[in-house]
């Protein structure tokens, strides 16, 4: 199974586009390194490739990438859908940059599918496209040999959603994917409101793991967002899980592991976790 990270800022990017703070304004004079959105490519076969979230930069995105290039018929592309972990615009405004790509499919968790209605509406006008419930009993099978388990991990809606329909256990969840030809496993997580058993079950027999780092400490953590370090860390609960490779996404601008000659990036990689960059393949 192959593994490409292909954006890993959190909402916004990096630099954002109205942030000043030192950090953004390292990036903007080349000291730091871009960020596009949080975003993933898997696939099991090297044919049929699929997108965890479809973030708003996913055309760039794509188009970097040489395995998700279209072809070999003019409008032939490997992408065959997305998964969704949540509602959030940053996770799926990308959808209707892939408008018109017949017959791709969607998982999503049903709060999730309701929220995105007026879109999915607009989008099957240009191309039908399948819609499917991601925390459907039993898990689902990918084209290309992967098999799918997901679990909610937040009950946090996006702020777009009404009052009324806000009550939800499954506003976001965590995906295990793995290769059933070779059974390598990994996890993507990239929006965590807190560790959960949930979590320590999909990653008790995963190879790798694609976390929510966010935010560094609970200074910076808003609401219902777990930090990487503290006591309640992310960092602390994968020391459970020492076998597995560690990899952190969806970084906040503000966070001081995008600079790799921070005080804060010694201790986060010194513990086994890691950090890369937009681009970033690996093999599970």
């Amino acid at each position: 199974m192959r593994v490409v990270l292909l954006g890993t800022a959190a909402g916004g990017g990096f630099p954002q586009w109205n942030c000043a703070c030192a950090l953004c304004a390292a990036a903007r004079d080349g000291k730091l390194p871009s960020r596009t959105q949080d975003c993933v490519a898997v696939t099991g076969n090297a044919r049929d490739w699929w997108l965890l979230n479809a973030s708003p930069d996913v055309r760039v995105q794509v188009a970097a990438t040489t395995a998700l290039r279209p072809g070999p018929g003019p409008r032939d592309t490997p992408v065959r859908g997305v998964l969704l972990t949540d509602a959030e615009p940053h996770h799926a405004t990308g959808l209707t940059a892939l408008r018109g790509a017949a017959d791709l499919k969607v998982y999503a968790p049903r709060p999730v599918l309701a929220a995105l209605a007026p879109a999915r509406a607009v989008l099957d006008r240009y191309a039908p496209w399948q819609w499917a419930d991601s925390l459907a009993d039993g898990g689902f099978v990918l084209a290309g040999g992967l098999v799918v388990t997901a679990r909610p991990v937040g009950d946090r809606p996006p702020a777009y959603v009404p009052p009324s329909r806000r009550p939800d256990d499954r506003w976001t969840v965590a995906y295990r994917v793995e290769d059933l030809a070779t059974g390598g496993a990994f996890v993507y997580a990239p929006r965590v409101a807190a560790w959960t058993p949930a979590l320590d079950d999909l990653l008790e027999t995963a190879d790798c793991a694609v976390l929510d780092g966010t935010f560094f400490d609970a200074d910076d953590a808003g609401t219902g967002q777990l930090p990487v370090t503290g006591p309640g860390g992310s960092l602390a609960a994968l020391a459970r899980h020492a076998g597995v490779r560690r990899i952190y996404t969806h970084l906040d601008h503000t966070n001081p592991l995008l600079d790799p000659d921070s005080t804060a990036w010694a201790p986060v990689t010194g513990a086994g976790a890691e950090v890369l960059m937009d681009g970033a393949g690996f093999v599970v």
